[in-house]
């Protein structure tokens, strides 16, 4: 009796101990993986679909060329092993978590943080394509502040939550009020307001170009730079972001699962770990 007594005791021991070690052992995984390069990883590649290679079994999603999905996804990236520098040009203290750094600017004013750096992009695209009176946004009052109105000379009257326009500068369309509006934006938009404003999307029906959102302060949001599926129409992406404090746009590996990193499988109500954050009770949302 003793000696079963013995066994007993000797098995639960083992069980808690192995219980106790589960999170020291994804710990051990996490850290692993963000000092290792993922294996999909072109190092001297300089775009975002040439630098990440497609999972065996998949292949890229097609996009017609000129679409808002083709410019993503062929995003100009610096060389491989570029850090992720902070507005005031230090480096971010995390450089575990990605493998790319876009060719995207960082103003010295602070001002492009997390959603700001994915609002700029957006912007960018639809002035480059020749869509400038599409370019607007949401101030977190729920005001909405276009591009053309702003280059007609208006300016926003700011009391509280009250917010009127009036023309109170000369009409002026030239890129440099452009990167003007868009700081405007920055300093009156945010996760919260693209929260409120976009449209939700369900994981089933992502694209590139979406985006996965936790409104508010502090919030966080990500953007899909690439899809590949297979054929049972299981799909994976990547994805890139901004941050806070402002600083490189970089796209991010995966960390709880380096077997298929920087690929992530994006779902519906899941707990996401995307490099120095976590989404919960997040959703998906769409640029109109």
């Amino acid at each position: 009796m003793k000696k079963v007594l013995l066994a007993i005791l000797i098995l639960t021991s083992l069980a808690v101990l192995a219980f106790q070690f589960r999170p020291v052992k994804k710990v051990v995984s996490i850290v692993k993986s963000s000092i290792e390069t993922p294996s999909l990883i072109n190092k001297d590649s300089l775009t975002i679909a040439s630098r990440v290679n497609i999972p065996e079994g998949y292949i890229r999603v097609n996009y017609t060329k000129g679409s808002f999905e083709a410019y993503l996804r062929n995003y100009k990236l610096k060389a491989f092993g570029s850090k992720i520098i902070n507005y005031d040009d230090t480096n971010y203290f995390w450089q575990g978590g990605h493998i790319g750094v876009l060719e995207v600017p960082v103003p010295k004013n602070g001002l492009q943080q997390c959603a700001d750096a994915l609002i700029r992009i957006r912007s960018e695209y639809l002035w480059d394509n020749n869509r400038k009176n599409e370019i607007g946004f949401n101030f977190t009052s729920g005001h909405y502040c276009s591009w053309t109105k702003y280059a007609e000379g208006y300016r926003p009257k700011i009391n509280g939550n009250k917010v009127t326009f009036y023309k109170t500068a000369r009409a002026n369309t030239s890129k440099d009020n452009f990167y003007k509006y868009l700081n405007l934006i920055y300093m009156y938009s945010g996760t919260l307001s693209l929260y409120n404003e976009l449209e939700t999307v369900k994981a089933k029906d992502l694209k590139i170009g979406d985006m996965l959102i936790k409104g508010g302060s502090p919030g966080h949001i990500v953007m899909i730079a690439d899809e590949v599926i297979n054929e049972n129409g299981e799909k994976l992406f990547l994805l890139f972001q901004g941050n806070t404090p402002a600083q490189s746009v970089h796209l991010v590996k995966n960390l709880q699962a380096p077997s298929i990193s920087p690929w992530y499988k994006l779902e519906d109500d899941v707990m996401i770990q995307v490099s120095n954050y976590t989404f919960v009770s997040s959703k998906y949302v769409r640029f109109k």
